[in-house]
């Protein structure tokens, strides 16, 4: 948080919009996340906000093959998967009220309409919408007193969706013109047979921006090359630039974590605090991001894990979207032990169309199943689990991948054939995954949108364990995200076969990591550590899960 000297320092909040030119999916998020990580790195507080222009109230109900992952807050709210970006790039916790979308807003602007808060007036689309997201910016920058706030706007400038949020943005320029920037992030294309960069889509989308009432302050221009001095001219010139510097060239990089240091080395931090009117705080050497980035692009020796998941199908994301904060905690643990992650996706189907398949997963170094729902691949995903056990190869499940290991001990250890969670199958005699008591009403009443077990909880290790080993404290808490819970009522018989309940809520007596004994390291985790890694400090879990696979190897 931000010291109180910082507060008197920056008494008018600075905000900066970050809007789509051309295209979506061509990285709004990271270069969010990375104008942060250069402001904060001249000592600036800064926070992150997102604006999703969907009718859903959360992201919580959207398929992640469809939106893409969903991040939860600590404070239990379901966002979208850039939140998990603002996280790890400004290594800060980002709460809920620093998202929104269409459906929030409205919902918020007729419920205080039905409960007379607009005191008898005719409420319109505008002003009382736009009205609406701006107090929810500043009541976000007012509870973090950041000196700026980015605010991220979803989708592309000229949609339907979005237009009432760019709205917002323009009256918020117009009560602090000196106070508010704005960036268009804009994708510059390279056709095949012209093998030319084309700079005229993007004027167009300035064009358009215009027509909302914005003027860009400056244009990050995304492409597969570096933007060259003449269409750094020509930009500036034709979109109404101050000069040929406010083209910020971001062109395709191995990695996210190298942008900002591409973005520092055109000047971009300097630039928006010169904008913003701010000085610096520390000298920004982006030392930390030096370091990583030396480490990422050198390290060779490599750690093999198979990521065993069920959303691996064709949807609008890719595979990296539906998982990006377990892709990235793998990296950061492997980056750490300077080895270089050598990822394999597998499709848990691929087991249950062809069971003798599984024995690939001998060559591996480490099995992680990630969360899910639902019954699709599900025998699949026990039987990696149970080659993983039998065979000694450190294994890691999150959420249902706990869940599922349980499953699979109960079946081939206890000899419970038929044991199950009651989510795939309620008439289990052996219900080893039960509904959460918490969660029956909203299940009953079919309340499904926000009432899942949400996010942080506390967890009390038992010493000796490996999780204590990872974490070397006592207490701990992590984020949650499901309905159904380990049933504590077969606790003695798992303990009986070395399953250690090494991780449990002291409030409620729920399991929150278990793991077996008499294994180099299988350990399941109810609740998602994923969120909470960072590149700079991997989760611990992560890092001891990579050091036995290393340890394997």
């Amino acid at each position: 948080m931000p010291t109180k000297k910082m507060h008197k320092k920056y008494q008018r909040p600075k905000y900066i919009f970050v809007v789509g030119g051309v295209m979506s999916s061509v990285g709004k998020g990271v270069t969010t996340a990375s104008a942060g990580a250069l402001l904060k790195d001249f000592g600036v507080s800064v926070t992150a906000m997102k604006i999703d222009p969907y009718i859903n109230v959360d992201a919580g109900t959207m398929n992640p093959t469809e939106h893409g992952e969903v991040f939860v807050t600590y404070d239990g709210y379901e966002t979208d998967q850039d939140l998990g970006n603002y996280e790890r790039f400004l290594d800060e916790q980002i709460p809920s009220v620093n998202y929104m979308t269409t459906g929030l807003v409205y919902q918020t602007v007729i419920e205080r309409e039905r409960n007379l808060g607009y005191h008898g007036k005719c409420v319109e689309v505008v002003p009382h919408i736009p009205l609406e997201v701006i107090r929810r910016i500043e009541f976000a920058q007012a509870r973090i007193r950041s000196a700026v706030t980015i605010i991220e706007v979803g989708g592309t400038v000229g949609e339907y969706q979005n237009i009432l949020f760019l709205e917002a943005a323009r009256m918020m320029k117009l009560k602090y013109p000196r106070d508010v920037v704005f960036i268009m992030v804009s994708y510059l294309p390279i056709p095949r047979t012209v093998g030319e960069m084309k700079t005229k889509p993007t004027q167009h989308a300035v064009r358009t921006l215009n027509a909302a009432g914005i003027h860009a302050d400056f244009i990050v221009c995304r492409s597969e090359k570096e933007l060259d001095a003449k269409r750094k001219e020509k930009l500036a010139l034709l979109c109404n630039l101050q000069n040929e510097g406010d083209t910020i060239s971001a062109p395709d990089v191995p990695s996210v974590y190298q942008i900002p240091l591409l973005l520092a080395q055109e000047g971009f931090g300097e630039k928006l605090l010169k904008r913003l009117s701010l000085k610096k705080r520390h000298k920004g050497d982006l030392r930390q991001w030096r370091t990583l980035y030396r480490i990422l692009s050198s390290v060779t020796k490599p750690v093999k894990i198979a990521v065993v998941g069920k959303y691996f199908g064709t949807g609008k994301f890719t595979l990296a979207d539906s998982y990006i904060s377990v892709i990235e905690a793998l990296k950061h643990a492997c980056w750490f032990h300077k080895r270089k992650p050598d990822l394999t996706w597998i499709d848990s189907e691929e087991y249950e169309r062809n069971p003798r398949k599984v024995r690939e997963l001998a060559s591996f170094d480490g099995i992680l199943v990630p969360g899910g729902f639902g019954t699709r691949g599900v025998a699949g995903l026990l039987r990696a689990i149970r080659f993983a056990r039998e065979h000694k190869i450190p294994y890691f499940g999150l959420c249902y991948g706990m869940q599922l290991a349980c499953i699979e001990i109960a079946r081939n250890v206890l000899g419970w054939k038929d044991a199950h969670t009651t989510e795939i199958d309620s008439k289990t005699s052996h219900p080893i995954i039960h509904l959460n008591p918490f969660q029956a009403q909203n299940v009953r009443s079919r309340r499904f949108g926000g009432t899942m077990r949400l996010g942080s909880y506390d967890c009390q290790l038992l010493k000796g364990t490996k999780a204590w080993i990872a974490y070397r404290r006592q207490q701990i808490s992590e984020r949650h995200r499901h309905r159904y819970e380990f049933n504590n009522a077969y606790r003695e018989s798992f303990e009986k076969v070395g399953l250690i309940f090494s991780g449990m809520n002291p409030e409620t007596g729920l399991v929150e990591i278990a793991e077996l004994a008499v294994h180099p390291w299988f350990l399941g985790t109810q609740f998602h550590p994923e969120f909470q890694s960072r590149p700079f400090r991997p989760h611990p879990l992560f890092r001891e899960f990579i050091n036995a696979a290393i340890q394997k190897r």
